[in-house]
């Protein structure tokens, strides 16, 4: 936080932060649970005389709720251009509320047939339209009350309430391994995570009703028409891919050192699930560390440089991190090259997120961010658990997950080295001003 603040204004900032990012929280809660007991949820809902085939069309389900996220990102992030960003936060909550709710409580495939998977289903797409505006939003509402010369220490917050989700996620799971044998953490169990979401529900929403708009959006004289902003993402089209291409990097490494781990761990490695889970655990850990102290790093020395290099590295080490790792599986190489590329997402996203906030201009802000980020979640990140598993089946090649991680860190690259910043101060005084795009 900035030393310049009173301590009043300090604990209105933390709290302003906490609210904000409280939705956040629920919303990757409900998608780490349901990566962490695909298996699990294949069976209960997808049943198949084939292991595979049930987890794939579990891990296919996990997916498909990405694929509402640009759509989500669309719609929702006009709302919230136009309408102001308390609003679309509290849209999104009660959106994204309804489809945890729904996934917790619907019966097996064995009690109501068909319509079991496709109220699942349905949940999930629910849940992923919701999700399409709420990275978006919160980024650009911490942005918005960030203290100049702080942003990239904000903003870091929004991925840095993921990580508490994912860390907490992991610990009830870490809990109902060790009290519920595995046989009942297969048949029921596996529904204590999504229903104790569930019940934070009522105290989030409490928490985000008193948010406050920001002074920024308030400042704005002119708000956009739904049409005004659909025609200033269609100009802006080159911002927008750079973004989407910028994400891939963070969507595919967080999705893949996070939800697929556990099932990774033990279908793959052939790990105990508690094993997998205290892995994840620590992942979760690691992350919130790298996440702020990058972000406020890349206030001091810039975005690009640690863009770079994370790609960079990325690109040269995660395919031999996972051969290593293949090589002689064991709970102590699993958490080694976790943690490695652990550091390498949290240091790249810690400086990324607050970029993507800066290229977009300001009328479309929301709308833009949430669309780049939706898009590349859509068609990278959000399938890679079911893409990895699917690789390894095809290829017999376990370590192969790594050549994903490679190509995410290329779009990242040629991403990176495309955006261009145009007067960019970073200074403790000033703000970061705005970015564009090389030909643009």
């Amino acid at each position: 936080m900035d030393p310049m603040l009173t301590s009043q204004e300090r604990e209105s900032k933390i709290w302003s932060v906490v609210r904000v990012s409280s939705g956040n929280f629920l919303e990757m809660y409900d998608f780490m649970v349901f990566g962490y007991y695909a298996s699990a949820i294949g069976r209960a809902f997808f049943p198949s005389g084939s292991p595979f085939v049930s987890l794939m069309l579990s891990l296919m389900t996990f997916g498909a709720g990405f694929l509402m996220r640009p759509l989500g990102a669309l719609v929702l992030g006009a709302y919230t251009d136009r309408h102001g960003r308390r609003a679309g936060l509290l849209l999104t909550l009660g959106l994204m509320s309804f489809g945890i709710f729904s996934i917790a409580c619907v019966p097996g495939y064995a009690t109501i047939g068909l319509l079991a998977p496709l109220l699942v289903v349905i949940g999930r797409l629910l849940q992923g339209f919701s999700a399409g505006m709420e990275l978006g939003g919160v980024s650009v509402y911490l942005s918005e009350i960030a203290t100049p010369g702080h942003k990239g220490f904000y903003v870091s917050w929004q991925s840095g309430s993921q990580q508490v989700a994912v860390m907490f996620a992991a610990s009830v799971g870490v809990v109902l391994n060790s009290i519920l044998p595995p046989e009942t953490m297969l048949t029921w169990g596996w529904r204590i995570p999504l229903l104790l979401g569930c019940i934070i529900i009522p105290f989030l929403f409490r928490l985000r009703k008193s948010l406050a708009e920001t002074e920024e959006f308030l400042a704005r004289k002119h708000r956009p028409s739904i049409s005004e902003i659909l025609r200033s993402l269609e100009s802006n089209w080159a911002i927008v891919l750079v973004g989407t291409f910028m994400v891939t990097m963070t969507t595919v490494s967080f999705y893949m050192i996070t939800a697929y781990t556990p099932t990774f761990g033990s279908s793959v490695l052939h790990l105990s699930s508690l094993d997998s889970l205290v892995v994840t655990l620590c992942v979760g850990a690691s992350n919130l560390f790298w996440l702020p102290i990058m972000g406020a790093l890349s206030d001091r020395v810039g975005r690009r440089p640690l863009l770079l290099g994370c790609t960079i590295l990325m690109l040269i080490t995660a395919y031999p991190a996972m051969l290593w790792l293949v090589k002689d599986a064991s709970f102590s190489r699993l958490l080694t090259v976790e943690l490695w590329l652990s550091f390498i997402y949290g240091s790249y996203n810690g400086a990324m997120v607050v970029f993507l906030t800066e290229i977009m201009p300001v009328e479309v802000r929301t709308s833009g961010f949430a669309l780049a980020y939706s898009l590349a979640t859509a068609i990278f990140g959000g399938f890679t658990p079911a893409l990895s598993t699917y690789l390894i089946h095809i290829s017999g090649n376990r370590a192969i997950p790594g050549l994903w991680l490679s190509f995410a860190a290329a779009c990242g690259l040629v991403a990176t080295l495309f955006a261009k910043p145009q007067n960019v101060v970073i200074d403790a005084e000033r703000p970061v001003a705005g970015c564009g795009v090389l030909g643009t």
